[in-house]
């Protein structure tokens, strides 16, 4: 959980860093769960690398490519759902409306 008002940064897809603070705590149940996905996804995206230096069939390869690219979908709903679910919420009931407008910035971010 972070602490009310701690500062801290984002980093966009194009590199633009957004520094902020929330009024909020951040509680995440899903944190675990995402940590072991990811985890799988790197070694996931590691194997396909290697499929890629050892000259595999490229078709092999963008298969594998779009699999990569479903599993981090895949985590990153989760970690929206989470958000949502808990921040958000807090969020909401105290007024925060600056942490609305992040989820919706990073939601477009997300939805490219």
């Amino acid at each position: 959980m972070n602490n009310v008002n701690e500062v801290h940064e984002h980093e966009l897809a194009d590199g633009t860093v957004i520094r902020h603070s929330h009024n909020h705590s951040h509680t995440h149940t899903q944190t675990k769960a995402v940590l072991n996905r990811m985890a799988r996804l790197i070694g996931h995206l590691e194997s396909t690398k290697r499929m890629i230096e050892d000259g595999r069939d490229c078709s092999e390869v963008l298969i594998q490519l779009s699999a990569v690219d479903a599993a981090l979908r895949a985590v990153g709903r989760i970690i929206l759902k989470d958000h949502i679910e808990h921040c958000i919420v807090e969020a909401v009931q105290e007024g925060d409306n600056q942490a609305i407008e992040e989820l919706n910035k990073a939601i477009d971010q997300f939805m490219k």
